[in-house]
């Protein structure tokens, strides 16, 4: 395939894995990174990184995404539920379930593809800007919506090829509820290197940085009393504004970005320069458009964070694929931690 831009953006690394590639930074996983992050692996205690599929609960926290809908299957016109096989054979005695499920994809614990967060850029440098995603690929040619012969779904950029990289290696688990509790903070990169120090906290090429927060502990606790304070108005958030931690999210290597709040960072309401268009999620944009780092949102990192301060431990083996779902723009995803 030809290049897709004639200029990309401003420290984007587009090309950098080839000129076609669509799993960015999840080529910094290497089998010399898997074999570090198995060394990990001490006890062998497991713990589940997700929250039910049904948490948040309701849709207070995106007005668009809502709860699984479950229904029962049927066959031969009768609920698939406690449901003798001996209609095929009446030789038979076994008895079976089956039910499906409508499922918003980045409703709970889950990853943004590549494909989720685009913008607009003159990739082309002809003076007009285009709708791109990361290493160029298009809205319209390669994203595509429902009225498209095509479509819906990204025929570039889609969940399954992050999926069919296994997402395994080693996970970093960095402590911002310690130092900063409940309240909602902006945290900006003085913020970071502090707790990373203090911490003795390192990362290397190819980790994939966790951030606790709390928030996702709080929402399981609360689940049936949660308000829009707590879900919007709570906990610690990374700035995305500040250009110190987008470059230094760039410089350390790390594979992919993890928060257990609902969108790793704050929205910003602001340009801070004056320009009249901005990116509501800056980070986002850094990563997933210009770098090709994945964001999982919405992990239950809490019961592992616990165990690892308590074992003076900031380290574990990460196993976390998506859905292999093609064409998606997120999935859910269960992940799992070993230590």
């Amino acid at each position: 395939m030809q290049r897709r831009w004639k200029v990309r953006p401003a420290k984007s690394n587009w090309g950098e894995f080839g000129d076609d590639d669509q799993i960015g930074r999840l080529n910094l996983i290497t089998p010399d990174v898997r074999r570090m992050a198995a060394l990990e692996i001490k006890e062998g205690l497991t713990f589940c990184l997700s929250i039910p599929l049904d948490l948040p609960g309701g849709n207070l926290l995106v007005s668009n995404r809502l709860p699984p809908m479950r229904t029962i299957a049927k066959k031969a016109g009768r609920p698939l539920v406690n449901f003798p096989f001996c209609c095929d054979n009446p030789d038979w005695n076994d008895i079976g379930c089956d039910d499906a499920v409508t499922l918003y994809t980045q409703y709970s614990t889950q990853w943004d593809a590549l494909s989720h967060i685009g913008c607009e850029f003159d990739a082309d440098d002809d003076g007009e800007a285009e709708i791109v995603y990361y290493n160029g690929y298009r809205g319209g040619e390669h994203i595509l919506g429902p009225d498209a012969e095509k479509g819906p779904g990204a025929l570039r950029l889609g969940i399954e090829n992050m999926a069919e990289t296994c997402v395994q290696g080693r996970g970093v688990m960095v402590d911002l509820f310690a130092r900063f509790g409940a309240e909602q903070k902006l945290v900006g990169y003085e913020d970071l290197m502090r707790v990373l120090e203090e911490d003795k906290i390192t990362v290397e090429s190819g980790d994939m940085l966790c951030i606790h927060t709390g928030w996702t502990r709080a929402v399981v606790e609360q689940k049936d009393n949660l308000d829009t304070q707590l879900l919007h108005g709570s906990h610690s958030v990374l700035n995305g504004a500040d250009g110190k931690l987008l470059d230094w999210i760039d410089k350390s290597g790390i594979a992919a970005l993890i928060a257990d709040n609902f969108a790793v960072e704050g929205f910003q309401t602001s340009s801070g320069d004056g320009s009249r268009r901005f990116p509501a999620l800056p980070l986002h944009r850094r990563c997933i458009v210009e770098l090709g780092m994945n964001l999982g949102e919405l992990w239950h990192l809490s019961p592992l964070n616990d165990w690892l301060k308590a074992n003076k431990r900031s380290r574990f083996m990460l196993t976390a694929p998506p859905l292999r779902m093609p064409g998606s723009f997120g999935s859910p995803v269960t992940p799992v931690a070993t230590v």
